[in-house]
């Protein structure tokens, strides 16, 4: 997986992130999701940074495990759905635009390292690919888990093909396809999440974690997810689920749907 330049990569702490912040310590890489006032809605360029400094852990022998904050109340909201029409706020970002397509979900099966996603805040929709993409996932026990698409005339293809990696194929459909909030212990019980503690808790969890995975040989672990990464049952079918987004957004249902949540009121759905 090569999708930037190697010296861009190489001098990565030269960049400048609108979106996520970064910082290392010792054998640890943190990224923290950084548009708390969008509650951490992911457009673009946020994913492309996100690509980015994944892509530098993947390569970076002395970085052994990655973790994945967030700022604010919301962890992350899914996607922003501003940018489906083309609207993302100025910013100073100067990552590089990809030489590849940036498959967001393939990420983390080809990082190779462990990854803790350390969730303190709500998730929703397209967040869930965080947690899916996770090798540990530490949740607060009060924060909610939304997956509410079918309630405004869309439905998560992405989401559901990445939740299928790690949950009971009925318990994802039922949750698609009814759109409830999921309890958390739920979510534990399902394998989505690997531990729950109290809010003020989580950075101890998440070190005992670490401390763990830094005992061990940083080289046998990768070299195991790696043979994980090429064994898994699965195949990435990126495109045709992105393609079927933009056909359920375009459905009048789905237009209707986004209007009504904009509007606030409930959908007049007419079944097309």
């Amino acid at each position: 997986m090569q999708i930037y330049p190697q010296d861009r990569l190489n001098n990565i702490y030269q960049e400048t992130f609108a979106f996520i912040s970064i910082r290392q310590t010792d054998h640890v890489f943190t990224i923290e999701l950084d548009r708390a006032d969008k509650k951490n809605a992911l457009h673009p360029h946020m994913l492309n940074e996100i690509a980015f400094a994944m892509q530098y852990v993947h390569h970076a022998t002395e970085i052994w495990a990655l973790v994945i904050e967030a700022k604010g109340p919301v962890f992350c909201a899914g996607a922003d759905l501003k940018a489906f029409a083309g609207i993302i706020e100025p910013h100073d970002s100067t990552i590089p635009v990809p030489e590849k397509e940036v498959l967001f979900h393939e990420l983390f099966h080809a990082l190779h390292k462990p990854i803790i996603a350390k969730v303190a805040g709500d998730v929703y929709a397209g967040g869930f690919m965080f947690l899916a993409g996770a090798t540990f996932v530490v949740a607060a026990d009060h924060i909610r888990l939304g997956l509410s698409e079918v309630k405004r005339g869309i439905f998560p293809f992405q989401v559901m093909a990445a939740l299928l990696q790690v949950m009971p194929a009925r318990k994802v459909l039922d949750w698609c396809i009814r759109g409830y909030n999921l309890p958390v212990q739920k979510a534990l019980d399902y394998g989505l999440v690997t531990q729950i503690c109290p809010a003020d808790g989580l950075d101890a969890e998440v070190q005992r974690i670490l401390d763990d995975l830094l005992e061990n040989s940083p080289t046998a672990i990768r070299l195991g997810l790696e043979a994980y990464a090429h064994i898994r049952p699965s195949k990435s079918e990126h495109e045709y689920l992105l393609a079927m987004l933009k056909k359920a957004i375009m459905s009048k249902d789905g237009m209707e749907g986004l209007a009504a949540f904009r509007e606030k009121r409930k959908a007049d759905w007419k079944g097309e």
